[in-house]
């Protein structure tokens, strides 16, 4: 399975020669359908007050859609190019918008049927983010998982991982090491913050300007043990584990997940309709919605028990809650008429070859070679479009096959391990 150009590895160092063109909240995109604004929702943490403001501001704006990304934030698309201020004022309106300064570097995901330490991590892993003048020099593709210790996000390649363990402590890796650091759970927001901060240094000695931990060249890279030292010289115990076994953890599928349900959007868009339907259920359990790096919504459970229809509602709004939904593992970028770059319209070629069996590997199809949000964490099976139609794993396929060609490379494609 060919690797993206984001993931592959690389004989040269990266050298950026400017800033990451990522678009936030506040950085607009322009994008063929309209601008395009990209809301950080650290952990995926939504109250059912922000949630509302996603969606009135998706209607008001935009093209009154919503979707999911692949770090587990949401885009509105089809904004008009006046519409900057009062965008800002509604998501700031709604604590959205905490620190203009830091918006795009809010980048977090975390396990999303972890429990109150997991949504502690994330609350206090923000704050000082946005607290930290230095950390606004992230570019904002900079990654931080926090993860329960079952390794679900821990496998989204990340730049720094805190992995909880049993014992109150939790793990702090840089980047794809095979070391971590281990410190007290209680330290491991600071500490994550610290290995940002030691990732922006070694960057800057390098002269690379580089985007992500991976970029650094070699002899620049970052070293546990040094990092050990950062965090002692801060006031936080730590010790080097020289090698660790990571666990993983697939994503939850839709249905019921212990004390949450999960449900999937069809390619991680709905409209303000749907949303509003998730925020209602929402609000009569838990009182919140977590947005996962796989373009799901968890809701939790609260003490009362959902209405009795909560199901039937979300089913009926064309929300998917079954486990062997076959759009469990269909997966796309924006493609045409969206993305200038595409080649195709990929999500509606995707609903229209989508048929009753599932795989238990992801298709993705990207309207182009750059792949955008391609799955991460596991092999998926590669389909990209092409002037002359589409490729499937590096092979041209006829459009009419592409069913029967997708079944086959699904029982063909070996899982990455792990």
């Amino acid at each position: 399975m060919p690797q993206p150009p984001s993931a592959a590895s690389r004989d040269e160092p990266v050298i950026r020669d400017r800033g990451d063109a990522c678009p936030g909240a506040l950085r607009l995109h322009a994008a063929d359908d309209g601008y395009l604004a990209r809301v950080r929702i650290p952990g995926g943490l939504l109250t059912v007050r922000q949630a509302a403001a996603l969606g009135l501001a998706a209607d008001r704006f935009g093209d009154g859609h919503l979707e999911l990304t692949s770090r587990g934030n949401v885009q509105l698309r089809g904004l008009t190019d006046d519409c900057g201020a009062g965008l800002a004022a509604l998501l700031d309106g709604a604590g959205l918008l905490p620190a203009p300064s830091h918006e795009r570097v809010r980048n977090i995901v975390a396990s999303p049927m972890g429990g109150p330490h997991v949504v502690h991590w994330v609350r206090e892993l923000d704050r000082v983010l946005c607290a930290g003048a230095r950390a606004a020099a992230l570019s904002g593709r900079f990654l931080f998982a926090l993860d329960d210790g079952r390794g679900d996000v821990a496998a989204l390649d990340p730049d720094v991982t805190v992995l909880g363990r049993a014992d109150g402590r939790a793990l702090v890796r840089l980047g794809a090491a095979a070391e971590a650091v281990a410190v007290a759970a209680a330290d491991a927001p600071r500490a994550a913050l610290l290995a940002a901060e030691y990732f922006l240094d070694a960057a800057d000695a390098a002269g690379t300007r580089a985007w992500r931990v991976a970029e650094l060249p070699d002899g620049r890279g970052l070293d546990a043990a040094e990092f050990a030292l950062r965090l002692a010289a801060a006031g936080i115990d730590a010790a080097r584990v020289p090698e660790v076994a990571w666990p993983h953890a697939q994503p939850p599928r839709p249905g019921g997940a212990g004390d949450a349900l999960c449900v999937l959007p069809p390619l991680g868009r709905m409209d303000s309709a749907q949303w509003r339907v998730l925020a209602d259920v929402a609000a009569s359990g838990g009182g919140e919605l977590r947005v996962t790096p796989w373009r799901s919504v968890i809701l939790p459970r609260g003490e009362a028990p959902w209405p009795a229809d909560a199901g039937a509602r979300i089913r009926a709004a064309g929300l998917v809650t079954a486990a062997d939904s076959p759009w469990r593992t269909v997966t796309a970028c924006t493609g045409k008429p969206g993305c200038a770059k595409s080649l195709a319209d990929v999500r509606a070629d995707a609903r229209a070859v989508v048929t009753g069996s599932a795989g238990e590997l992801p298709v993705h199809w990207s309207g182009c070679a750059r792949r955008c949000g391609h799955p991460r964490g596991t092999a998926w099976v590669d389909l990209v479009a092409t002037p002359d139609g589409y490729e499937l794993d590096g092979r041209p396929t006829p459009y009419d096959r592409l069913a029967a060609a997708l079944t086959a490379a699904r029982t063909t494609t070996t899982p990455a391990s792990q």
